[in-house]
């Protein structure tokens, strides 16, 4: 292909991306069309988008995948929860939910009023969680999708919901923590192995030319830390914890202790 065409290749695609129209290939056609076959696709797209895609694709040919055999799996759990777009719904709305939701000792809270702020999907235990401020309570709370149960969404007032989310800002910069993760220059080749290791965590990377040295700061909450030391003690010899002083003193406690046990015995 010579420059020109590129170049009104290139003006066609902006115009097209500028009218809200996408081009996608054949091969991701009949990847889609194969998705809408799993029975979670029902649940993941409005009803009157998930009939109109399988229109729109009625003619397409489906990936093939009779020559793929998946052998001494274990039990799948999906990744997506019929719930999840329902709140999804209510947080892009700005409302307030009324529900009824079952805590540890199996009691059920019954049609409490809360604000809803973010859904999270935790990558240890494979769930879907609500992040809510309970209103009458004044707490944050997380919640299991699973735990959830009578949802219904009602409306918020403007000043309301200004207040709602400084207060909850407020109550996340008080559980969030941060981290200096340096990356040893020797393993500068694997920075995008170590940042998928961490990519289930807000992070900014910089660069300092003059050692050739990047350095990651992670941002989670308290309650995540052990999460991040297993994924630093998962990349081994590769990163050190610069800044950090709980992480610092937890990863020197646990190699202490590992080394405890292959000491040699004293006669």
């Amino acid at each position: 292909m010579n420059p020109f065409e590129k170049i009104f290749n290139y003006q066609i695609l902006s115009k097209l991306e500028d009218s809200g129209t996408f081009i996608i290939t054949a091969h991701e056609r009949g990847w889609l069309k194969m998705m809408l076959g799993h029975p979670a696709a029902a649940h993941a797209f409005a009803p009157e988008t998930y009939r109109k895609l399988q229109d729109v694709l009625g003619q397409e040919q489906g990936l093939e995948t009779g020559g793929l055999l998946h052998k001494a799996a274990s039990r799948v759990r999906h990744v997506y929860h019929p719930k999840v777009r329902q709140l999804r719904q209510a947080i892009t709305n700005k409302a307030i939910l009324r529900f009824s939701y079952t805590i540890k000792n199996g009691r059920t809270s019954e049609l409490q009023e809360g604000f809803p702020y973010k859904l999270e999907y935790s990558m240890v235990k494979r769930e879907w969680y609500l992040l809510w401020y309970h209103i009458n309570n004044r707490m944050l709370m997380s919640t299991r999708l699973e735990k959830l149960a009578e949802i219904s969404e009602q409306a918020c007032q403007a000043e309301d919901y200004e207040q709602l989310t400084a207060i909850v800002h407020a109550l996340i910069c008080k559980r969030s923590m941060n981290a200096d993760i340096l990356v040893v220059p020797g393993y500068n080749g694997e920075l995008s192995r170590i940042l998928y290791a961490f990519s289930c965590f807000e992070k900014e990377v910089s660069y300092a030319p003059e050692t050739n040295e990047y350095t990651i700061r992670l941002y989670f909450n308290s309650n995540e830390s052990e999460f991040v030391l297993q994924k630093t003690r998962f990349l081994g010899k590769r990163v050190r914890i610069l800044e950090g002083g709980q992480l610092r003193r937890r990863m020197l406690e646990s190699a202490t202790k590992s080394l405890e046990r292959y000491a040699e015995p004293h006669n």
